[in-house]
């Protein structure tokens, strides 16, 4: 089923955000609250987050559960950040347990991760590859995993000038016609965030900074739970909320 939770605000570090909440994403990986098919997040892990000191996102992937990686745990206290994406890894049956796998992916300036699945992949792959176009400018589109062709939809529409959320209602658009599935997806630019809930759980938090997650990382108020079928944007001009 996987997890994940986008930030975009003040700096913080990646352990206040991931690590530090009672049931942030390393308790989501082995005790989720609100998966509904299963009872672990153990496949993998990633994180990406911006820096001054370069241009593109930094990442950080693992095909092994988060609570095992303790290496990361010590850089996450260290490494401050105004704005990242996170997820842990529930795998679908038929995909591997591999790195390339682990999200989120990564185009340019852009971090992208899918929370859910495609069902009937295997019947509805080649018409989902006919969508996403030409592979190539964007490697992560090619990792096995059904998540990556609706990565490389979501890139293909960012690059003919698709806003963030655009990319990604264009996505859930274009894929819920053919088949079912759960379509929460998540992206950012790194001054931006979007994401869609579209057959799973998700959550927005507003002030100080906005944090976008499958579910809260605390029971702190503030927490607003988006509508099934809905496109969060969250920006300089707030966070908004419109259907699908």
């Amino acid at each position: 089923m996987c997890r994940h939770l986008g930030y975009l605000g003040d700096s913080r570090t990646l352990h206040e955000l991931l690590f530090a909440p009672e049931y942030g994403l390393l308790t989501q990986a082995y005790a989720p609250r609100m998966n509904r098919s299963n009872i672990l997040n153990a496949d993998g892990f990633g994180a990406g987050w911006y820096d001054a000191a370069r241009d593109a996102p930094v990442r950080y992937r693992r095909a092994q559960p988060m609570w095992t990686d303790l290496s990361f745990a010590d850089v996450a206290d260290v490494v401050r950040t105004r704005c990242a994406v996170a997820a842990v890894r529930s795998a679908t049956v038929g995909f591997p347990v591999d790195e390339s796998c682990a999200q989120p992916f990564t185009d340019g300036q852009r971090l992208f991760s899918h929370n859910g699945a495609v069902e009937g992949f295997a019947g509805v792959e080649a018409k989902l590859r006919e969508l996403a176009g030409d592979l190539s400018p964007v490697p992560d589109a090619r990792a096995p995993v059904d998540s990556a062709l609706l990565f490389a939809m979501a890139a293909a529409a960012w690059r003919t000038g698709a806003s963030l959320g655009e990319g990604l209602a264009h996505v859930v658009r274009s894929v819920t016609p053919l088949t079912g599935g759960r379509f929460n997806l998540l992206a950012t630019d790194g001054t931006r965030l979007a994401a869609t809930t579209w057959g799973d759980t998700l959550f927005v938090r507003s002030g100080p900074g906005v944090v976008i997650a499958s579910e809260p990382y605390d029971d702190e108020p503030g927490w607003e739970e988006v509508p099934d079928r809905s496109l969060v944007t969250a920006g300089p001009g707030g966070v908004g909320i419109s259907p699908i």
